[in-house]
């Protein structure tokens, strides 16, 4: 999840909710079926274990690469597999993508706040909690 979001979602705890959507880019070959890979992991309550190793390991993202991280996720194979091989996901990962289009994601990670585009830091959560806050007193 990285120390950014850790620590807002520490600072506003269980008033705060964090949202992640796929969109995979077309340049990184790898990339949709890491999404949906991604995708297989939720749904077997892994997602951020399984990020996590793919974000540490970002030029192995193969089929086979993404298989040997569900295993260390300990993620059921058999079901993780399946959903890849069937395309569970591939809709849900294409939804996502249409979404981000039309909210203008160009690139990735972008980040929204309460539904705006943040442009601050990606290392410096007082920003965002600052900026989350102005969006608390507002709807206030």
């Amino acid at each position: 999840m990285g120390p950014l979001f850790e620590e807002v979602l520490a600072h506003y705890g269980p008033d705060a909710s964090l949202v992640f959507k796929q969109f995979p880019l077309s340049f990184h070959k790898s990339a949709a079926l890491a999404a949906e890979a991604s995708m297989a992991a939720h749904s077997q309550g892994k997602f951020w274990e399984y990020m996590e190793l793919m974000f540490q390991n970002q030029q192995a993202l193969g089929r086979a690469d993404l298989e040997k991280y569900a295993a260390q996720a300990g993620l059921d194979m058999d079901k993780f597999k399946s959903a890849l091989d069937s395309g569970t996901f591939k809709e849900r990962v294409q939804e996502d993508m249409k979404l981000g289009s039309k909210v203008g994601v160009q690139g990735t990670p972008t980040i929204f706040v309460n539904g705006r585009k943040y442009e601050g830091s990606r290392e410096e959560s007082k920003k965002m909690i600052e900026i989350i806050d102005r969006e608390i007193l507002g709807k206030k």
